[in-house]
């Protein structure tokens, strides 16, 4: 039987998360020790110990994730576990492990990808005052019309009534006010700033000009972009699609549907902190089998 890969996205982290991973695994050892080398500074540490306000922060909780992510896929790879995986998708930082997964980039190649994406988005969230919302309850449809009335946008379309939104902090505030017996909840996000919208913008075009000049591979798997929630393969196309991603809306649950259906899949190991994830594949569709790895103890099995 075919499995699938899933790759967790940022609001995942915690204090501590990779910390057994580490501790156990030769192999987790020697990638978070070459991410610190590469990165320049001490990302194990802010893992392992924090402080949780470090963790957090975008450039650091990126490359945490993408780190993490990528020594569980390594250690499941070296079990043998992942002899049948055809395909992989991940949730918006998460798609970046997943193409590194699928053989686009090398690991190396992928945390400076990841490193500069979360600095540059650092930057835009520094420089802009955005927030975010979680809407229960909504339709895509009732949800666009909801942004189109407070001009903000869709963030993430993460799973049936389960919708983000994102834009101007007082906009989004103002949004949520007015939400009240339109939907079941809408709900502000603790968040740093407006990830997936048009104040995103300068993280796009800078993430652009640093994106071209690195060696793309076609992936070894069935690979799926958060922007159209499709397949996609061509190197330049999977460039073109991380740049759009910074500021387009992540379509995870478009991604799984057609991701289990083009593939024939029923199996998939979620690999990141957390059961994020599985928690929008119950919801998405309850026939889905996904396995959560995120310490060691959840690799004995």
């Amino acid at each position: 039987m075919a499995t699938g890969l899933l790759f967790s996205g940022q609001g995942a982290q915690f204090v501590g998360m990779g910390r057994s991973l580490y501790e156990s695994s030769a192999i987790a050892r020697s990638l978070y020790d070459e991410a610190n080398e590469i990165l320049g500074w001490d990302l194990k540490t802010l893992c392992f110990e924090g402080p949780d306000e470090a963790l957090t922060e975008t450039k650091v909780c990126q490359p945490a994730l993408y780190v993490q992510g990528y020594a569980l896929f390594s250690i499941l790879k070296d079990a043998g576990k992942l002899e049948d995986v055809t395909a992989a998708c991940g949730l918006s930082l998460g798609e970046l492990t997943a193409l590194a997964a699928a053989g686009v980039f090398d690991f190396a190649t992928g945390l400076k990808l990841v490193a500069e994406r979360g600095r540059l988005m650092q930057l835009a969230c520094d420089a802009t005052k955005g927030g975010m919302a979680a809407v229960i309850g909504g339709t895509h449809e009732d949800v666009q019309t909801f942004c189109d009335e407070f001009d903000i946008e869709i963030a993430n379309l993460n799973c049936p009534g389960q919708i983000v939104i994102s834009g101007d902090n007082v906009k989004v505030l103002e949004a949520v006010a007015a939400s009240k017996g339109r939907f079941k909840l809408c709900k502000p996000l603790n968040v740093a700033g407006a990830y997936h919208s048009k104040l995103m913008m300068s993280a796009r075009d800078a993430f652009a000009e640093f994106i071209k000049d690195f060696d793309f591979k076609a992936p070894e798997i069935a690979v799926y972009t958060n922007v159209t929630g499709e397949r996609i393969s061509a190197p330049q196309a999977i460039k073109d699609a991380l740049v759009a991603q910074v500021v387009s809306s992540v379509r995870f649950e478009d991604d799984l549907c057609n991701m289990a259906a083009e593939n024939d899949l029923s199996d998939f190991y979620e690999c990141g902190p957390g059961k994020v994830l599985a928690g929008f594949a119950k919801r998405i569709d309850r026939s889905l089998n996904i396995t959560s790895v995120s310490e060691f103890s959840d690799l004995s099995g």
